[in-house]
């Protein structure tokens, strides 16, 4: 609430919030009865009784002070550069933000404007004018929690972009790498490249995967994947836009003339933590081009398998498939859905000094010591089966291979794993059953699938509900009908606790943060193997898996969200929802 000036200052607290309706004649009189008997402030009172927030109180005080009132939403609009004049430390002792710029000084949101002392040490500190405004001290805390994340984030972004290095491919030589940092940087393009490096360096620092970059009417649409969902960072002006596009044509040694054609190119990013490899798609739309840039971290895997989500049951079958001497181990999954994290976890697990580990991929995602890669180059001839043939003669221990994509490669691959080997790959279906027969419909004889597939995984990613924000709900029924729980899944989820996040500074408001993996085992052995070998259809498989006691995405899933993991909602929008009973 503003109070109005109709008022004069110095009028009675009731008598602002009464004449701005805020409350009424009645209640006036019951808070004032109350107040002969607790002698407590009148402000106070009205806003234990419910009859004002704490805002209307805090504003109807700043009208009798006669000074300025920062509302709770106007606390948190303030501009970095102006946020952090205040050094934070000094804020939290003092309950204070810096709020504006005005006249060569400072508004100031405080809870006690007339805090003399405050304002003189501030005063001192900045050796700027401080002009004391009020606010409440709920929203003086939220703002100081809120807006120096935003300073520390902008000076971290500020010091990766002052690191930041540029490299593309050399022309001359397909291993080397040219500097681009400063390539095209002339007066005229100096703000172009500084946003680019912005938006490549916050990207970084929000942990994104892919960089979006398209007109959307007025404006330039940026969005960054996070934890597999898109969210829109930044909105520049469409006239950026011809500039953008060129700056990241140039380093990624791309065709700046051409605008009619799709465009892939890739360039590399080294600063003082880490180095990341780009890889850039380019598509001409009718509101111009669009660009996608991918962020692939060559920093060296870390990861094992125990951090991936693995249920207990489920590691255990894994471990077991994954230690064998031969034979394949086939991740499936859409793209984005953590195929080669957990294969290169599954190498951290095996891997040994004694064994000669290889693989071939495109792109190269992970570097790992210990294993030699191949980076696929089709335009030169290495593709995957060209790879992969010479390969053989290098006397291989272990292959991961990084996706079986025609018959050729998964020919070669099948006939490695026969051979004494173990072979790690991945292939692009919906579930684990669907991936025998997806190996088939490429090439693999039916016998020969059988009698290699060791195990056949699928998976997705889902977001985890953020720590910090985590609240425990109750959904409304539309929401649970949504799950189309089977009778047998409804009993053994009944009194399941849901939780969710409420969304704070530390997930951006989404209520979200990172992601762990379900996942859906199908051991090949025994009856299952006799079903591949007589060329059984999916279906058939998926029900004798089940029958066995393979649990399906959706029952991973689920049990997720029983844990506390994740939630409703994110399970219905990653698995496939089934027909109940």
């Amino acid at each position: 609430m503003e109070a109005s000036n109709t008022l004069p200052p110095f009028a009675k607290i009731g008598e602002i919030l009464l004449h701005e309706k805020v409350i009424s004649e009645d209640q006036l009189k019951k808070t004032l009865s109350e107040q002969d008997y607790s002698n407590e402030r009148i402000g106070t009172l009205l806003i234990k009784l419910g009859y004002a927030v704490e805002e209307q109180v805090y504003a109807a005080l700043a009208h009798q002070a006669d000074i300025p009132f920062i509302s709770n939403e106007k606390l948190l609009e303030a501009k970095e550069e102006v946020v952090k004049i205040v050094p934070e430390a000094f804020a939290r002792e003092n309950t204070l933000v810096a709020n504006a710029a005005q006249n060569g000084g400072i508004v100031v949101a405080m809870e006690d404007p007339e805090d003399i002392i405050a304002i003189d040490n501030l005063q001192k500190l900045t050796d700027l004018t401080v002009i004391g405004a009020m606010a409440t001290p709920s929203g003086i805390k939220t703002a100081i929690e809120q807006l120096y994340v935003r300073v520390r984030k902008t000076d971290e972004v500020d010091d990766v972009i002052g690191t930041l290095q540029i490299f593309a491919e050399s022309d001359d030589d397909e291993e080397g790498m040219v500097d681009m940092t400063k390539t095209g940087t002339d007066l005229d393009d100096a703000p172009v490249v500084k946003l680019v490096n912005l938006i490549i360096a916050d990207a970084m620092k929000e942990r994104a995967t892919d960089i979006h970059v398209e007109v959307q009417g007025e404006n330039i649409s940026v969005r960054y994947r996070i934890d597999g969902v898109l969210q829109e960072v930044m909105t520049p002006p469409s006239s950026s836009h011809p500039g953008i596009v060129s700056r990241i044509k140039i380093i990624s040694k791309l065709n700046i003339a051409e605008k009619r054609l799709p465009q892939d190119g890739r360039f590399g990013i080294k600063t003082a933590e880490k180095e990341v490899d780009v890889r850039v798609s380019i598509l001409p739309t009718v509101n111009g081009e669009k660009i996608v840039m991918r962020l692939l971290d060559k920093s060296a895997f870390s990861k094992s398998l125990t951090q991936l989500g693995f249920d207990t049951d489920m590691f255990r079958t894994f471990k077991r498939c994954i230690i064998q001497p031969y034979g394949m181990v086939i991740v499936s999954g859409p793209t984005g859905s953590g195929k080669s994290t957990t294969l290169y976890a599954s190498l951290n697990e095996i891997q040994s000094k004694e064994d000669n580990i290889i693989t071939v991929e495109d792109p190269v995602e992970y570097h790992s010591k210990g294993i030699n890669q191949v980076q696929v180059k089709a335009k030169i001839g290495l593709t995957f089966s060209a790879a992969l043939r010479s390969i053989l003669r290098q006397d291989p221990d272990k292959l991961l291979i990084g996706e079986i994509r025609d018959g050729e490669t998964a020919d070669i691959a099948i006939k490695f794993s026969l051979t004494g080997h173990i072979v790690f790959t991945t292939l692009h279906a919906n579930d684990a059953p669907a991936t025998i027969t997806r190996l088939i419909d490429i090439g693999v004889p039916p016998f020969l699938a059988g009698s290699s597939i060791l195990l056949v995984m699928a998976q997705r990613l889902v977001r985890k509900i953020c720590v910090h924000c985590k609240e425990e709900y109750s959904p409304d029924e539309t929401e649970l009908s949504a799950l189309n729980m089977t009778t047998d899944e409804k009993e053994r989820y009944v009194g399941i606790k849901f939780y969710r996040g409420k969304g704070c500074i530390h997930c951006r408001d989404t209520g979200y943060f990172d992601r762990t993996g379900i996942f859906e085992l199908l051991e090949v052995k025994g009856e299952i193997r006799k079903m591949i070998y007589d060329n059984a259809n999916q279906e058939d498989i998926r029900d004798r898996a089940m029958e066995r006691g393979m649990v399906t995405l959706r029952e991973a899933a689920l049990r997720k969200i029983s844990a506390g993991v994740t939630t409703l909602r994110e399970v219905l929008r990653v698995t496939v929802q089934e027909s109940s009973d």
